[in-house]
């Protein structure tokens, strides 16, 4: 028997194993490759316990923690080729977006450690006081990440977390635990004890995390139904609650755009990450003059994308990550097809090991069906064509998501003012899935609560603590 990459946890600046292993399938062959430990009860108090002891002076200390986000930083990109492997290895994306994913994390902790917390502005004219203003950190952080980007993820919360004096217990996805996992043991080597502990294990554990007394936030990012759930467990204490949920974000084409000049951005910003990405395009209305060519055009793209293992030079796209989310996407293309739908490219799985999925086009797909009003979250773009532009748009908002969406057009005014009737949390214009440390992010509706980046993400990790110094002598 093979021997298994084994992972260790890391709680109070040690690296840890555990009584009870996991193991971890490679996406590409259906095997398993890693072991990562079950973290248990005791030791999840132990973590808790340690993040609440180093919070007082890590919040006390704003160099200390510019300092370590940079540290963290450096650690990623000099380990970025180890890193990338385990994050292709268990996730399935190609080794070269592991790579950007790993230069992107390494990214955003720089910016977050060099981002201003300004002290909020307020009245100073109230009656004889002198009012102030400042952000205070909450505590501990229960922060909990999915698989798609398992190691950006983790840094969307661990930047503003640390960066306000927080403190964190950091939990990634049983599907992809390792390269978290390694990655928390680097930086166990430039932060404090117990400023991250990092700990592993199945939905249950995350559960813990969630009721667990000593958290005063937790951070949430996957599907609407555990969202959900984070929100009903963590009510009970009252915890804070970010929660970046599902989006089924469309793009809408006015009938003014030129095909050939967008469709290959359009293929790009839906098929990225093999679709597994909550901001991605996953639904194209389009104009009916301009339908045919531009189904032609994302299907001939579709059929030029080289599919396989991550871990093989040249693949572009990789399997869908784990075998439930695998078939899911079948069992919604399957639906849109026994519905009159049709695959003008992809539509089969290849034989063989492996959750492959070529991507798929679909066309005559009804706007009510399950493959348009749901997110599918894989590689599977369905085609919408419409003739009444207030239609698609009344069809948008009437979706409980609202993560994203786009209007695409040569008149950008116009174009802009289609954007102004959508409900949602982003609006692009000739654009999509655009994110960056600075700029804010989050979801209408059942797409999230909260937001992440930006100024407005890291105020989620505060208190606002006003202060009022009587003037009288």
């Amino acid at each position: 028997m093979a021997e298994h990459f084994a992972a260790e946890m890391v709680i109070n600046g040690r690296r840890v194993t555990s009584d009870s292993t996991v193991g971890v399938l490679d996406p590409a062959t259906e095997e398993v490759w890693a072991v990562v430990p079950e973290c248990s009860d005791a030791q999840l108090d132990e973590a808790f316990a340690a993040a609440a002891e180093a919070q007082p002076a890590w919040g006390r200390d704003e160099e200390a923690r510019r300092k370590g986000l940079r540290s963290a930083a450096d650690a990623l990109r000099r380990n970025e080729d180890e890193l990338s492997e385990l994050l292709t290895r268990e996730q399935g994306k190609s080794r070269a977006d592991s790579r950007m994913e790993i230069q992107l994390s390494a990214m955003w902790l720089e910016q977050f450690a060099e981002m201003p917390v300004p002290e909020s502005s307020v009245p100073d004219d109230c009656a004889g006081f002198a009012v102030s203003a400042e952000r205070r950190p909450l505590g501990v952080v229960a922060a909990i990440t999915p698989w798609n980007f398992p190691v950006t993820l983790a840094c969307w919360k661990l930047g503003p977390a640390l960066r306000t004096g927080n403190t964190v217990v950091l939990k990634p996805s049983p599907y992809t635990p390792v390269s978290t996992l390694r990655f928390g043991a680097l930086i166990a080597d430039v932060l404090p004890p117990g400023v991250v502990n990092v700990v592993s294990g199945g939905d249950s554990l995350g559960a813990r995390m969630t009721t667990h007394s000593i958290p005063a936030k937790v951070s949430f990012t996957g599907s609407v139904a555990t969202g959900k759930a984070v929100a009903r467990s963590a009510a009970d204490d009252l915890k804070r609650i970010t929660l970046e949920l599902g989006g089924n974000d469309p793009a809408i084409l006015l009938d003014d755009v030129d095909p050939e000049a967008i469709a290959e951005k359009l293929f790009t910003l839906s098929f990225a990450n093999n679709g597994q990405l909550c901001g991605c395009i996953k639904r194209i209305y389009v104009p009916a003059a301009h339908f045919d060519r531009m189904a032609e055009l994302l299907s001939g793209l579709a059929r030029g994308v080289r599919v396989g293992p991550g871990m093989v030079e040249g693949t572009d796209l990789g399997p869908i990550n784990n075998r439930p989310q695998y078939e899911r996407v079948l069992e919604l293309l399957d639906d849109a097809i026994s519905h009159g739908a049709k695959a003008i490219a992809g539509g089969e799985p290849p034989a063989g090991p492996g959750y492959f999925l070529p991507p798929t086009v679909l066309v005559d797909v009804a706007p009510d069906s399950r493959i348009v009003q749901e997110e599918q979250f894989g590689p599977v773009l369905p085609l919408v064509r419409y003739t009444d532009l207030d239609a698609v748009i009344d069809d948008v908002n009437s979706s409980k998501f609202g993560l994203g969406a786009s209007v695409w057009g040569r008149d950008v005014d116009r174009a802009r003012a289609i954007g102004r009737r959508l409900e949602s949390g982003t609006v692009f214009v000739n654009a999509h899935s655009i994110a960056a440390p600075n700029i804010p992010v989050g979801g209408a509706k059942w797409s999230g609560l909260g937001m992440e980046n930006g100024l407005e993400g890291l105020h989620e990790y505060t208190q606002l603590k006003v202060t009022f110094e009587s003037q009288d002598s």
